[in-house]
């Protein structure tokens, strides 16, 4: 019982650290909430497709879902938008290596350094994604008919069109989504890039942080001055 408490109090510091963290310094083409103020384990993801890609101008809608021993177990990573991808289940459920538990499984193909460890974190986590949409791993599908889809489309250089139109209708379905959310989605380079900082917390966030907070665990991160990561030529960006 004594470990359990230990376990609770733990992971909900490390996550209240994180989200504050996202917060203040978002990554970019992301948009974190708590589904429930109450639920510190259940976080809301808003995907926005990078430009010059196949998903630019789609808004995906995901859920995170952490244990209770976090960060020394991964959480669950799961689109609420339909996605048809080689490494996304068909229930939205993502295959990635970085959220799989570091146990030794020969036959998954992964090495123990390529999955999960209590050094990463939601934001290595969200570009690990990101990555992920724009460069899928063929080897290991979780979809099958998707990873050959997207295998023609590669090796054709955009010629076989199949995978690229099923994206596109995708993308446009989303729109809907984010009409009725009132969010704007980016478009250019510059609107995905932007970095933005929250607004104050007003007085009962103030309380909730508290709670978890120490006011020597809030020290201001420094800022890493990086580029936004996707460029004109992008890798997953569609060939003619």
């Amino acid at each position: 019982m004594a470990q359990h408490g230990h376990h609770v109090a733990s992971s909900q510091k490390a996550l209240m650290l994180e989200m504050r963290s996202l917060q203040e310094e978002p990554v970019e083409g992301f948009k974190i909430t708590l589904v429930d103020e109450s639920d510190l384990y259940n976080w809301e993801v808003a995907i926005f497709g990078p430009p010059n890609t196949l998903y630019e101008g789609g808004y995906f809608k995901a859920r995170i879902r952490f244990p209770i021993d976090y960060p020394y177990s991964p959480p669950a990573f799961r689109f609420l938008t339909r996605m048809w991808h080689p490494n996304i289940y068909e229930n939205g459920d993502v295959c990635i290596s970085i959220l799989h538990p570091p146990v030794d499984d020969p036959q998954s193909g992964e090495l123990p350094s390529e999955r999960w460890n209590p050094t990463q974190n939601v934001r290595t986590i969200l570009l690990s994604v990101i990555s992920l949409l724009n460069e899928p791993n063929t080897f290991s599908p979780a979809n099958v008919d998707a990873s050959v889809m997207y295998r023609k489309w590669r090796d054709s250089k955009g010629k076989d069109r199949e995978y690229a139109e099923i994206i596109r209708k995708q993308v446009l379905a989303t729109k809907a989504d984010a009409d009725r959310d009132g969010v704007k989605v980016p478009t250019t380079l510059a609107e995905y890039c932007i970095r933005t900082r929250a607004p104050p917390p007003d007085e009962g966030s103030n309380l909730f942080y508290d709670d978890y907070y120490d006011d020597e665990d809030l020290e201001d991160e420094e800022d890493e001055g990086e580029d936004c990561c996707y460029d004109e030529d992008d890798s997953g960006t569609e060939e003619s």
